[in-house]
């Protein structure tokens, strides 16, 4: 079935943008939105598509190999790579563009993002204790209620780009990879319950006697980790489901005081950001 014309961005020749950087973005985009969840079209359907050359595709095409998105062999018609991250937490940072794309509002208050010496975080990521690294507070937000605190530490040697983002409306992975060329290949987390702080309670709107969601993630890089996340989830929130006829299935839902104000599901085989 051939694409719907109004799902394509096409390229601007008049552009500073190479052409094959175009259509690699926009091929991406197509990817995240889930278009080719069937299949991925070969080199000729996209020269056709986009109205450029071959060689152009096909740099397209060895960028998204490099990120890890797709693959292709000698021979094979390229696929979308089916795994990335297949944690839970996934749920979470798709939620995100799930509540917006519904219309609902969301922000972040960044709180603190600078360049600092944690012993005990890079302990945990396999470096000297005064390897320099990036730590970036948010506090998240939906419809201008917090949802989240989320706190990351990323080796400066790959992240110090970021100094320069405002990550009131962006994404951390968006501009890792746009600003840095680092996509995270791999990880693993815990999800538990907690008690949270008083300064948590406070940051977070926690009511009294109600308890938060921590979750820990280690992000990896080719085997190599390169992040440190820890996520406070309001608990009255925020809630994760699984369904034990398939148990790679996990919806993630925010609430508020008028009901279920967005979700989003992980297959456990593809993760949207």
């Amino acid at each position: 079935m051939a694409p719907d014309p109004s799902r394509l961005n096409p390229v601007d020749r008049r552009s500073a943008l190479p052409l094959w950087a175009q259509v690699h973005a926009d091929v991406e985009r197509r990817l995240r939105s889930g278009e080719f969840a069937d299949s991925f079209p070969g080199e000729m359907a996209l020269v056709a598509q986009y109205g450029v050359s071959r060689s152009t595709v096909r740099e397209a095409l060895r960028q998204l190999r490099a990120s890890g998105l797709v693959e292709a062999g000698r021979g094979r018609a390229p696929r979308v790579v089916e795994t990335e991250i297949t944690q839970p937490q996934g749920s979470l940072y798709s939620l995100f563009a799930s509540v917006q794309a519904a219309g609902r509002s969301q922000r972040s208050i960044v709180r603190s993002l600078d360049a600092r010496a944690d012993g005990t975080v890079a302990t945990r990521l396999g470096l000297e204790e005064s390897t320099p690294l990036i730590y970036l507070e948010r506090i998240r937000l939906v419809d201008d209620e917090p949802l989240a605190m989320d706190r990351v530490w990323l080796p400066a040697r790959i992240a110090a780009p970021l100094l320069d983002v405002d990550f009131t409306r962006t994404s951390l992975y968006g501009e890792l990879r746009d600003r840095c060329g680092v996509r995270l290949t791999g990880g693993h987390e815990q999800i538990r319950a907690v008690v949270p702080t008083t300064a948590e309670r406070v940051l977070l709107g926690i009511p009294d006697r109600t308890a938060a969601l921590a979750i820990d993630r280690v992000g990896e890089l080719r085997g190599q980790p390169v992040e440190w996340r820890q996520t406070i989830v309001r608990g009255d929130r925020f809630s994760l489901m699984t369904d034990l006829t398939r148990p790679h299935w996990m919806e993630a839902s925010v609430t508020g005081g008028t009901g279920t104000t967005g979700s989003t599901s992980s297959t456990g085989t593809r993760r949207s950001r």
